[in-house]
């Protein structure tokens, strides 16, 4: 019997958060003892179960006095985990149906190789949230791939996803080392997070996931990617988008701590090059995250949560 906690965040997501819980509710947990943490993430706790009841675990609910980003919020989940005695943690966005093998895929790839140290499944478009609707068909949806692995484009600092906006035909079903984790799902063991420590925080939001990527490869673990779980994502569910405000702020500055912490010289010489014309030409939070970054302003900086 394997114990496995999921942390599950939520920030004013409740119907989503609730959605994701009963997924959790439906898993398959043959020689699993499931504890599942939620972490409400929101100044407020606003976060309920309201009467929702379920048969195969009794949630634990954390109410934040803050909101943490993601990096915090998750990092408490990640600690009550630890403290309850997991010896597999799966990170997890709140806006996410899990297949109800996730778990067990997940640990069959974890016990085969100890040196592997994050497993990531494949994950799929929830049907109708997908980036470029128009090109598919109604039988394509639910089979449009969000992430089937993952690398780091160290040229222009930006995070790859594989497979991104392809219909699933086959074509990712080889289980493979990957060079890239992402935050939306990962089984972590916490003898990893016991040797590389939990997510930084300094970074809030955007980038935590690829910070921790590059500490659990640097300590001498691989990062897998197994295809046969499954999982379905709403795409920046709860962060506004792709081009909001938040995104511009964070992504921004957070970019340039993560090159400038594992880029070469090379790129680290473009990218401060990029910044200071973002000062001049960029949009109002994206010069707002650039000035933050050269002043070292951290953690949820100048963006109120």
């Amino acid at each position: 019997m394997k114990h496995i906690a999921i942390s599950l965040l939520d920030y004013k997501g409740q119907e989503k958060t609730l959605n994701c819980l009963r997924s959790i509710d439906k898993l398959n947990l043959k020689d699993i003892s499931l504890t599942v943490i939620v972490v409400d993430n929101y100044k407020e706790g606003t976060f309920s179960f309201g009467k929702e009841k379920y048969k195969k675990f009794t949630p634990i609910l954390i109410k934040n006095k803050k909101s943490l980003g993601f990096a915090g919020g998750q990092n408490v989940g990640i600690h009550e985990a630890l403290k309850r005695g997991a010896e597999y943690i799966v990170i997890l966005n709140n806006d996410t149906y899990l297949d109800e093998n996730l778990l067990q895929e997940l640990m069959i790839a974890q016990e085969a190789d100890k040196t592997r140290g994050a497993i990531v499944p494949k994950i799929y478009f929830q049907p109708g949230q997908e980036f470029h609707k128009a090109k598919y068909t109604e039988k394509d949806l639910g089979k449009v791939i969000w992430y089937a692995g993952g690398h780091i484009d160290w040229a222009n600092v930006y995070g790859i996803h594989e497979g991104v906006d392809e219909v699933d035909k086959g074509q990712f079903e080889k289980s493979k080392k990957v060079d890239l984790l992402t935050g939306c799902c990962v089984m972590i063991a916490a003898e990893v997070f016991k040797n590389v420590g939990v997510f930084d925080e300094k970074y809030f939001l955007y980038f935590e996931d690829a910070d921790l990527n590059m500490r659990i490869k640097k300590a001498g673990y691989s990062i897998y990617f197994h295809p046969k779980a499954l999982l379905w994502h709403y795409n920046a569910a709860s962060t506004g988008g792709s081009g909001s405000s938040q995104q511009d702020y964070f992504f921004s500055r957070n970019r340039m701590l993560f090159g400038m912490k594992y880029a070469s010289r090379r790129t680290q010489i473009a990218l401060f090059r990029e910044a200071i014309t973002l000062l001049k030409t960029g949009r109002e939070w994206q010069k707002k995250g650039i000035k933050d970054f050269f002043l070292r302003k951290f953690g949820s900086g100048s963006y109120e949560v």
